[in-house]
């Protein structure tokens, strides 16, 4: 019986094991669009504060009473920071400052730095600076006083562009040949923290400008750690699927299932736009017993801010079935801010529960939050407005034996979306203005059983088709780039009536509407959704056809994320951004079996491809998507896909009945592809470029010649590559080509695709699965990393991950 007893205990303890076995490098939780999406970057729900995709906390927080006992099972407490000398985030203030070199002591409390100038901090290059800074180098030095004792620990807070030496009353605390885009904590060694007088006190800084962007902003805090009162529940299950990420947990005797719905469903445009998410906790006894019950739920104020500096306002309201909490920040800057690693301040975030569920709503002070709920005082301390800010709500204490649900509905109202071309968007679901944020809560709490069981349906269709394409492997890899794929885009409506899907480059450049970044992340919607494709597209073409932009080739984008005014990357890709609107015009009329929205471009689309009948076949040096790489001339990729551009112009022309201009372009490229062949050849591979037969590179742009069945290429093409594919391997993937350990996943994804059995597609794909699983970088998917140490190269949060449907839609496609 002993025996038996044992070896159930290890079975179950195995199970619990598997069943949170990691399945991806961060879990999506609510995922709608670049600044309404949260994730956590840990396998276990509670064992990290939750955060944007930048990396930013932005904290939910789930706690449960069971028999007096309180148990955490989502999120954790956030670390605090209390100013001791502000930074210009959080407070104004002036700093001397040099560009000339001051020469030696500098750093020393004593120097006289009269000479210098005093002014606003932060320092730097663009509309944000308090005071502008365009040279090589700057000299800082700020007195600051010590006034008070400290309970935590006295960090040093820098945000600085680019190397910087920093220095307390002459002693130097840090060095780094670096820059950030964000605020860091830095420890500062325990004898200059000692030393520290109550009055006169000099931060020293020296930064020097490397390349790019110049910044400098400084002050000292005090990290406070939170106290932990609440037990932590015991995760023993967790299933990420392309719509819901499920969690289930041990509170003591009482079992908690914890999912997350963002109902990305793209066949109903209305409810794809909604931004609205549910959390749903679902309670019940694990030992037969009743016990007594009672449920929070959080959710930092941070979540419709961009720095935890700034001041917010709340209130509690309601609609006819719902109750809620609203809070947003006191300054409201629409639309003011445009760049990468920032976090949407403007607009209001929503927590919603029904009446009937009689729950307590109130907001307090982040910090003890949760220890309110636990002694019982929730409530007491309300406030309206403030600083790192807590959405509370508290479900009645209850006696509990059968399953229960508590439902939580976030929702997010941001007023205005994009700016388009100098006119203000509004949201999709309100793009007439007529509608409004409550309404969108009261439908999505009426829908709500409807609404998860369409999500289930789908999620479980999904799945089995992604199976029968390319194994489980590859299944779990598109359940990983669903929801980050859709959720860095933003639905709106142009001016001219037309749908606008735009993206934002997660952490390349912050750009909107990027060409070639809608490329890779097009198999996505051509499988689910051809008319966002089309949206995808739409802005580029406006853009030329507009006469804004004059070029005779596409612009790289137009703008940077949520400012859609025009072009702002350094340097055009005229074949690349051509042959990428080409193709996927084509693919769109393949997805749809008509060419009326080629039709309606077909001027920009001819204009396009004459140019890439005249430059596209031997590229001169030029960047292509993959512009991390640099300049490249006679880029034999970048040739395939001008070839398959102009099959694909041919392809168009057919389907609009122009028979002539289509035998002329698909001829055209039939003989530049026998030719390609001849000059890229390097016997059992295809070069890199035209004039170097020691090279080879994924050749991921014949993709499309396969699935659209066009037969530019002879098939030994694609033969010939996967074999020398399959020799140049590494644990964690196929390098982009010879010049580094590093790739693409989703170039993997497409060059698998090549590939004539499922088990060669399955040896080539399923190593991106175990860089999802093995990474040491907790950050949503990256698609660009090392494949020898599965270390993430850069990039993450990024709409490419939709390029990992290509498998599927080429399955989907099969004649």
């Amino acid at each position: 019986m002993k025996k038996v007893s044992a070896f159930l205990i290890f079975l179950a303890l195995a199970m619990s094991t598997a069943a949170q076995q990691r399945q991806a490098p961060a879990y999506p939780l609510v995922t709608h669009d670049p600044y309404f999406s949260i994730w956590s970057v840990t396998d276990g729900i509670n064992a990290s504060p939750t955060q944007h995709w930048t990396g930013t906390e932005q904290s939910l927080l789930g706690l449960i009473k069971v028999d007096g006992n309180t148990y955490r099972f989502l999120g954790k407490e956030s670390v605090s920071y209390k100013d001791v000398v502000p930074a210009a985030d959080s407070k104004g203030y002036k700093a001397r400052s040099t560009e000339s070199d001051p020469g030696k002591g500098w750093e020393q409390p004593g120097y006289d730095d009269s000479a210098w100038t005093s002014s606003a901090a932060p320092f730097g290059d663009n509309e944000q600076a308090g005071t502008s800074w365009k040279s090589d180098d700057l000299w800082y030095r700020r007195t600051f006083d010590m006034p008070r004792k400290t309970r935590g620990k006295v960090l040093l807070k820098l945000r600085h562009d680019d190397n910087v030496k920093v220095y307390i009353n002459g002693t130097q605390i840090y060095e780094c040949e670096c820059w950030n885009e964000a605020y860091k904590y830095y420890e500062i060694p325990e004898n200059v923290l000692g030393a520290l007088k109550k009055k006169g006190n000099v931060l020293a800084i020296h930064v020097r400008n490397t390349a790019g962007g110049q910044w400098l902003d400084a002050g000292l805090v005090e990290k406070v750690e939170p106290e932990e009162k609440a037990l932590a529940a015991r995760q023993t299950g967790l299933n990420l699927s392309a719509t819901q990420t499920e969690y289930t947990l041990e509170c003591g005797p009482v079992n908690v299932k914890l999912t997350f719905t963002s109902p990305l469903l793209m066949d109903d445009l209305d409810l794809f736009a909604r931004p609205v998410s549910y959390i749903s906790v679902k309670a019940a006894s694990g030992d037969g017993k009743e016990h007594k019950v009672q449920v929070y739920l959080g959710a930092a104020s941070s979540l419709a801010s961009n720095l935890p500096v700034q001041e917010m306002t709340a209130e509690r309201a309601s609609t006819g079935n719902l109750s809620y909490l609203r809070t947003g920040t006191a300054e409201q800057p629409v639309l003011e801010k445009k760049g990468d690693n920032l976090r949407i301040d403007w607009g209001y975030l929503y927590v919603a529960a029904a009446k009937e569920a009689r729950t307590t709503q109130y907001v307090t002070e982040a910090t003890g939050a949760a220890g309110n709920f636990i002694s019982g005082r929730f409530g007491k301390k309300a406030v309206t407005g403030g600083r790192q800010l807590m959405l509370n709500t508290v479900f009645p204490e209850e006696k509990l034996k059968e399953e229960k649900e508590y439902l939580v509905m976030l929702g997010y109202d941001d007023l205005y979306s994009i700016q388009y071309f100098g006119e203000n968007l509004r949201p999709w679901w309100n793009k007439d203005g007529k509608n409004t944020i409550q309404n969108e809560l009261e439908e999505a709490f009426a829908e709500y059983g409807e609404v998860v069981r369409k999500c289930e349906d789908f999620d479980r269709t999904l799945r089995a088709e992604a199976v029968a394409a390319g194994g489980e492997k590859y299944a779990k890899i598109c359940e990983i780039g669903y929801r980050q794929s859709i959720a860095a885009h933003k639905l709106v409506e142009s001016p001219q009536g037309e749908l606008l899907f735009l993206s934002k480059e997660n952490f390349s450049n912050g750009c909107i509407n990027t060409v070639d970044v809608t490329y890779p992340s097009a198999p996505l919607y051509l499988r689910y959704n051809p008319e966002l494709l089309e949206g995808m597209l739409s802005g580029i073409f406006y853009y030329s056809e507009s006469g804004r932009y004059k070029e005779p080739f596409p612009a790289h984008d137009i703008g940077t994320y949520p400012l859609a005014n025009g072009v702002v990357y350094g340097e055009p890709m005229p074949v690349e951004e051509s042959g990428n609107m080409i193709i996927l015009t084509a693919a769109i009329a393949y997805a749809s079996g008509n060419a009326g929205y080629a039709k309606k471009h077909w001027e920009s689309l001819t204009t396009w491809a004459n140019y890439l009948a005249e430059k596209g076949f031997d590229p001169g040096n030029q960047l292509c998507t993959d512009d991390f790489a640099g300049h490249l001339a006679r880029n034999a990729n970048l040739s395939v896909k001008a070839i398959v551009a102009l099959g694909s112009y041919g392809y168009l022309a057919d389907m609009l009945g122009d028979r002539d201009t289509a035998e002329k372009y698909t001829g055209m490229a039939k003989d530049m592809a026998l030719k390609w062949k001849e000059l890229a050849g390097a016997g059992d591979h295809y070069a890199l470029t035209f004039d170097d037969r020691n090279t080879w590179s994924q050749k991921y742009n014949l993709v499309w010649d396969k699935i659209m069945h066009f037969g530019i290429f002879p098939e030994e093409v694609y033969e010939t590559e996967i074999a020398y594919y399959l020799k140049k391997q590494n644990a964690y993937g196929l390098p982009l080509d010879n010049r580094s350990d590093y790739t693409k996943s989703d170039w993997i994804l497409w060059t698998a695709t090549l590939a004539g059995s499922k088990e060669t597609f399955r040896t080539l794909a399923d190593p991106v699965y175990r860089f999802a699983t093995e990474t040491r970088n907790r950050v949503p998917m990256s698609d660009w990393h090392f494949t020898s140490s599965g270390d993430v190269r850069g990039f993450q949060a990024r709409s490419v991950v939709g390029g990992y449907f290509i498998k599927m839609l080429g399955e989907r496609w099969k004649k």
